[in-house]
């Protein structure tokens, strides 16, 4: 489960800019995931909680958006939106396909006191 690495990765930016930028506590997380970014948002959910306990995140509310995967098809020459990695090209059927967004994480907003 990479959940449970990233959502320390976001405890441990988040505690470097509470030195940086003096707060002390965090009442709201707003994390963007991309559909291609292979992250579980339940999962994430859970291992959020679990490692934000006892640190200045604990009992912070976390909202997560998805983000539409995003891809240049080579074949038709567009940018589409894609479901899946191994999906065809909604347009021309084709597989050729580079991922172009969707595939990060990203921490929108942060809600401190």
């Amino acid at each position: 489960m990479h959940e449970m690495s990233l959502a320390e990765g976001m405890i441990q930016l988040i505690e470097e800019n509470s030195r940086s930028q003096s707060f002390t506590r965090v009442t709201r997380v707003c994390l963007e995931i991309g559909r291609l970014s292979n992250v579980e948002v339940e999962a994430m959910r859970f291992c959020f909680e679990a490692v934000a306990a006892g640190t200045l995140a604990e009992g912070a509310v976390l909202e997560i958006s998805e983000a539409a995967g995003v891809g240049w098809c080579m074949d038709c020459a567009r940018s589409i939106e894609h479901q899946a990695f191994y999906d065809p090209c909604p347009l021309c059927g084709n597989y050729k396909i580079q991922v172009t967004g969707g595939n990060e994480m990203l921490i929108k907003e942060l809600e401190v006191s």
